[in-house]
């Protein structure tokens, strides 16, 4: 007779079972992640750089509440700077999204507790972070993949015509995304019929501040590991995914607004951001600049106008002449006289370009020296 505690375990088997196999709701789906932790680098308990990872994850979940399907930001400064993103699929539900991402930033920590560098995936998010640069850069590894374990449902004669079949439509479908710009969602999906009774699903994804050149080569490295001859596989790296099916894995009524959703909101918000600091910059540089340049040129006009008074006092100085006063017997400046030919000269000949107004013993001109 099996003793209590077999009994026991397995009934707890049992509703592990069907626990998984009950319908999920759509928030709880996300709890079967897929951590990786490198292990290369880590840090200490409590020292800044766990503070800095800290506040990037409370930021990322935080962030997810706008509606933003694509996010990325960054912590603290260098050395201890860190920087992180996440990425939930363009088909499902805002709600869903945040739930994910939610759970997502509050286990990472744990699945990965002393890792600089970490990423988890879940069906609907994934997300990661990192202490160098990962935003608008290619990383392909670490790459996970599965496979489907059945083969395809074709006779073997037609093995060859049905694999060239689905490898054309998933590098069509990466065309797609590759020819989307940097800052768009390269969120794509493709449903193509095979026969009247098998129709194939594919999806493909990059995150949107990879440019068009460098998604379209992710994807195809990540495709290089599923085989087009089986009934479905999937492959994904911090960067891209790549996921075909023979029954619908995606929402097919959702995928009718795609592009709209995506990153593309959040990164057009960052380079509006980027040109408002950038003109803001230049617009203070070019104010400091032309107030320099008046400042100069007026210092500049007032020694121009100085030495022109010195030199004018010194030409009236020269002609000027003492006389002896011979009734006080003390000398007396009179007058200065200046040559007649010496004011012609520097008035220009008493000319009207010169003359600067009219006093009350006559005319007055500017004198050039």
């Amino acid at each position: 007779m099996p003793s209590i505690t077999k009994i026991n375990k397995v009934l707890v088997l049992l509703l592990t079972i069907l626990s998984l196999l009950s319908p999920a709701t759509e928030a709880k789906q996300h709890r079967i992640g897929i951590p990786s932790c490198p292990n290369t680098t880590t840090f200490t308990i409590n020292s800044t750089y766990q503070a800095n990872r800290d506040t990037l994850l409370s930021s990322l979940y935080s962030n997810v509440t706008r509606g933003i399907f694509f996010y990325n930001t960054t912590a603290g400064k260098s050395p201890d700077m860190v920087y992180g993103l996440f990425l939930c699929r363009g088909d499902i539900s805002t709600s869903a999204c945040q739930a994910c991402v939610t759970y997502a930033a509050t286990h990472i920590s744990r699945r990965c507790p002393l890792d600089k560098t970490a990423v988890v995936w879940y069906e609907e998010c994934f997300l990661r972070y990192s202490n160098r640069n990962i935003f608008s850069v290619v990383t392909e590894t670490p790459t996970i993949y599965f496979l489907n374990g059945r083969s395809s449902i074709v006779t073997i004669s037609e093995q060859d015509r049905f694999e060239q079949f689905v490898l054309k439509v998933i590098n069509e479908t990466i065309a797609m995304a590759e020819n989307r710009r940097a800052g768009v969602s390269k969120y794509v999906t493709r449903v193509e019929n095979i026969s009247s009774f098998q129709t194939l699903y594919i999806r493909v994804d990059c995150t949107p501040d990879l440019s068009g050149a460098d998604c379209g080569r992710c994807l195809r490295r990540a495709r290089a590991y599923i085989p087009a001859g089986r009934q479905g596989g999937r492959a994904f790296n911090p960067s891209c995914s790549v996921r075909y099916e023979f029954n619908p894995f995606f929402n097919l009524t959702a995928v009718a607004a795609l592009p709209a959703k995506g990153g593309e909101k959040h990164i057009k918000l960052n380079r509006i951001r980027i040109l408002i600091t950038s003109l803001s910059v230049i617009f203070g540089v070019a104010v400091v600049f032309i107030s320099g340049f008046f400042i100069w040129r007026r210092r500049t006009s007032q020694d121009k106008e100085n030495s022109q008074e010195v030199q004018l006092l010194d030409l009236v100085n020269e002609h000027s002449r003492e006389t002896f006063n011979g009734e006080s017997g003390e000398r007396s400046r009179e007058f200065p006289s200046i040559q007649l030919d010496i004011l012609h000269a520097a008035t220009n000949h008493f000319s009207d370009e010169n003359k600067l107004g009219q006093g009350g013993f006559g005319p007055v001109y500017k004198v050039i020296i």
